[in-house]
């Protein structure tokens, strides 16, 4: 089984990176570029069966070691 968290800044928290993208972006002249907000993927491959374990299990994941959950979200998908 695969999960796929994707964790990026909340809304609100300065992304010096996203801005930094931005202003590449745009002196390439991509000026219809409004805004870049940057996060990761985390890919993982589980020895589970069960759909809501798995799930369970990559929310703890996430709530202890892969996001910041001061200032980042995060999102899970479960694939078989």
């Amino acid at each position: 089984m695969k999960a796929i968290v994707n964790v990026f800044l909340k809304p609100g928290v300065l992304d010096s990176q996203g801005k930094a993208v931005h202003h590449a972006l745009s002196s390439l002249h991509f000026e219809n570029v409004k805004d870049v907000r940057v996060g990761k993927q985390i890919v993982l491959q589980l020895d589970e069966e069960n759909i809501e374990k798995a799930k369970k299990d990559v929310e703890t994941m996430c709530e202890e070691l892969l996001a910041n959950t001061v200032i980042e979200d995060y999102t899970i998908e479960i694939e078989k």
